[in-house]
């Protein structure tokens, strides 16, 4: 338990880390020549394996906690376009990368990518399985809004190949999906869990949960999160609400309903985790926690843990990330490239052949260490700098000076009890799991002086 004075200094805007730089750092000096050129180094890079992100952005109601790039959609003719487009951009792409380099992991996320008919989503995944090999047991999977699924479209899923399907519950309360405009499941989730991995053992279910909702309190999650470990999926997500109105203006609309207090917030995280842990989940990262045999806690409790823009991963079954789609971003070993944000745009650049990147980043060498090491601190809680060093061919004293290492400010998370720290390592507690933000952030130079805007961190 996370006492309210520290909660109270602790919980300022940080970045949340899916990247390193953040997203607000890509600039749009960064040009589609740029990324072509990046694409083809990338095959000589590590890791070799192979990750697309496909972005759909569709969705047939837009919910009120959505910071997404999301789009209402108005007729079927801008789907069709959109989709016979990204076909068009993946065979690019496709033509820029090395065929005996295998696909690790294919991830669709949105939107809502299960608001579209799924022949087409079996047409792109044909298109990138019949490209490349794939390792044993790729992580195919892809973000369901469970009001929308049928036993039809569930089977069609399964015939295009999904291994993992993420649910986004949010929450079990109609009154609080009613007042974030967000539909209820179609049928009941243990049918939907029960239907998709009847036949195949091999199908994992994750569902996903946001607290900090309007409507929401500590109390009323956990009785959320009792129904949850009922239903046993094999992952359960705890994301904590970021309300960033000034990237998602929809997300006024939460304010005028009354957002939760920053101090019934962490309660809702932290009664939520002590169920969940003590009914047989681990905690993986921040948000995240599996069931005993899952892949992603073995992972972690073999230090090797990863993380992208989908979420955390193991190294097993990431790779370097392709992203095909409005928006979408890549993020390869040394650039990070964002698709346009524009419907009418992405559709005529990418229909043409071209790469529709809006803006990107290019890392220098010194920014590659410090995402390893934030990557590091983030996915496995601890950074032991030797080890770090190796990975560059540096000592730990070299990996300390490339970073912000500040040692008073890391002794004063210290005597907070957010870290334990010595001269090879940094640890994080238990109970400074849920600002493990704020450590990274104290690692990063280009916080140092930034007009840039950040959710809290809490």
């Amino acid at each position: 338990m996370i006492a309210n004075d520290l909660l109270q200094k602790y919980n300022n805007p940080v970045p949340r880390y899916t990247s390193y730089p953040p997203a607000n750092f890509f600039t749009e000096e960064f040009s589609q020549a740029d990324f072509r050129n990046a694409i083809v180094e990338s095959n000589q890079h590590s890791p070799k394996n192979i990750s697309f992100y496909i972005h759909i952005p569709f969705c047939l109601r837009m919910c009120y906690f959505c910071g997404c790039n999301s789009y209402g959609i108005k007729n079927d003719h801008v789907i069709d376009d959109y989709i016979q487009v990204l076909k068009t951009e993946i065979k690019t792409m496709v033509s820029h990368l090395d065929r005996s380099r295998p696909i690790s992991q294919i991830h669709y996320g949105g939107g809502t990518p299960n608001a579209i008919s799924v022949e087409y989503l079996q047409e792109i995944n044909e298109i990138l399985l019949s490209s490349f090999s794939t390792i044993e047991k790729p992580e195919i999977a892809i973000e369901c809004n469970p009001a929308y699924l049928t036993f039809k479209q569930m089977d069609g899923l399964k015939k295009a190949g999904f291994k993992r399907f993420s649910l986004g519950i949010q929450d079990f309360d109609p009154r609080v999906l009613k007042t974030v405009n967000r539909e209820e499941p179609g049928m009941p989730v243990k049918e939907i869990m029960n239907y998709l991995k009847d036949t195949d053992p091999e199908v994992a279910v994750n569902l996903d949960f946001i607290y900090g909702l309007p409507k929401q309190s500590a109390e009323s999650f956990v009785k959320a999160i009792e129904q949850a470990i009922e239903l046993r999926p094999d992952r359960l997500v705890t994301f904590s609400y970021a309300h960033v109105p000034w990237v998602s203006k929809i997300q006024k609309k939460l304010e005028k309903a009354g957002l939760p207090e920053s101090d019934e917030k962490m309660r809702m995280f932290e009664n939520a985790s002590d169920l969940l842990l003590k009914s047989g989940y681990h905690a993986i990262g921040f948000d995240h926690f599996a069931l005993e045999d899952d892949e992603l806690t073995q992972a972690y409790r073999n230090k090797d843990l990863h993380r992208n823009f989908q979420g955390y991963c193991t190294r097993r079954t990431t790779g370097q990330v392709y992203a095909l789609g409005v928006t979408s971003i890549s993020q390869l070993n040394t650039v990070y490239a964002q698709n346009t944000k524009s419907i009418d745009e992405y559709i005529k650049v990418a229909g043409k052949g071209d790469i529709p990147t809006f803006k990107g980043y290019k890392l220098d060498n010194d920014q590659i260490i410090i995402r390893d090491v934030i990557t590091e601190l983030m996915c496995n809680e601890q950074v032991v700098w030797e080890e770090i060093g190796q990975r560059f061919s540096k000592t730990g004293e070299e990996i300390k000076n490339t970073i912000k290492y500040d040692l008073p400010r890391l002794k004063e998370f210290e005597a907070d009890g957010i870290i334990q720290v010595s001269d090879d390592k940094i640890t994080v507690s238990d109970m400074g799991l849920i600002l493990i933000r704020n450590v990274a952030a104290s690692f990063d130079p280009l916080l140092t002086s930034t007009t840039k805007t950040f959710s809290k961190s809490v």
